[in-house]
């Protein structure tokens, strides 16, 4: 998936892009996340003038997980925004503003999978539950609380105070 600047501002439609990209060995190491299929991208590259080519669409993505709270599965259908301005600048020019939102450029085909692999990256949920009322595990004894209670005392008694704890008795 890329464009060039040449073709681009020879042209006056808009480049329509459509392609899935293998995203499974970005999330390789995360553990609980899988992803069943290739992520989705819609992408339109305008020249807008200026050397400087507009890439704009959606990317889309499901995801499987393991709720925070409790392991349950999780099934995540993601549609992340994409939008990202690239202008082609030569070996000898000077970047005037690098702190605005263009990526500067010095080839003349740019290849938009990196870009659309970070954008991704930037937009994994860290936390999936699996609804929002989930009430997890009891951390003693490994009970799911959204079935039933457990029978584990979970009174926290701060061990400075543990001798004062039976005092009153």
């Amino acid at each position: 998936m890329h464009f060039q600047f040449r073709k681009m501002a020879a042209g006056s439609e808009p480049l329509q892009l459509r392609q899935q990209v293998d995203v499974s060995r970005l999330v390789q190491g995360l553990g609980d996340i899988k992803v069943p299929q290739p992520l989705l991208a819609e992408l339109k590259a305008t020249y807008v003038g200026q050397d400087t080519v507009d890439v704009q669409g959606k990317l889309s993505i499901e995801l499987d997980m393991a709720c925070s709270r409790c392991l349950k599965p999780v099934h995540q259908h993601l549609n992340i925004p994409f939008h990202e301005q690239f202008k082609l600048v030569k070996a000898s020019e000077e970047i005037q503003d690098e702190d605005d939102d263009i990526i500067y450029v010095n080839e003349e085909d740019v290849d938009l999978v990196p870009y659309v692999e970070e954008s991704f990256v930037l937009h994994i949920p860290l936390t999936a539950v699996c609804k929002e009322d989930c009430k997890g595990l009891c951390p003693n004894c490994g009970t799911d609380l959204n079935e039933g209670n457990c029978s584990c005392d979970t009174e926290v008694v701060d061990p400075r105070l543990a001798a004062l704890k039976d005092f009153f008795k």
